[in-house]
């Protein structure tokens, strides 16, 4: 092997070991973190790292702090967030095995199809008084406080929660309104 590909090699198992061992509340790595342990070319590593973590159903995404995914500028990318998920739809047997209930899912689901509804923003209270038809009350606000910390959701100052960055970026928002109107 040349020096130029085990120097590669290196890099893509940093990037993989960066990405995978969690050091944040969040996963995965900011831009700039990957810039400064991998060097300028961390891009080219990325996507070399991607392109094996495709052969095991896993992909890298790139998401900025606002949920956008496509054709960020330099500046977007070192304050974006690199993270592993994966490339196909979980099952439902996959989701519990790492580590979600399904009544847990089945607030974030309906919280989701909740706010879609409400062109993606509703009061936490009107949120809660929806999700107490559905669910046991203690459920609620703790899992609606989980959702926020993990950036499934997002909540601002008056209380108003907002579609997560996560969400944006792991949850097809689409397929899952299909899922719940049929």
């Amino acid at each position: 092997m040349s020096e130029e590909k085990a120097l590669y090699a290196r890099k893509v198992k940093k990037a993989a070991r960066m990405l995978f061992f969690r050091r944040h509340r969040k996963p995965g790595v900011k831009g700039w973190e990957l810039k400064k342990s991998l060097g300028k070319g961390y891009l080219k590593i990325i996507n070399l790292l991607d392109a094996e973590l495709k052969k095991i159903g896993l992909k890298i995404k790139i998401v900025s702090e606002d949920g956008l995914e496509d054709k960020l500028s330099e500046d977007q990318l070192e304050k974006a967030w690199f993270f592993v998920t994966t490339s196909e739809t979980l099952t439902v047997s996959d989701a519990v095995a790492s580590g979600w209930r399904i009544d847990d899912l089945a607030v974030l689901a309906v919280t989701l199809a909740y706010l879609n509804s409400r062109h993606g923003k509703a009061s936490r209270n009107d949120v809660e008084k929806f999700l107490k038809e559905k669910f046991p009350h203690w459920k609620i606000s703790y899992n609606i406080d989980r959702f926020v910390k993990m950036g499934y959701l997002a909540q601002d100052e008056n209380e108003v929660l907002h579609v997560g960055w996560r969400t944006k970026a792991e949850v097809d928002q689409k397929t899952l309104m299909e899922l719940i109107l049929t």
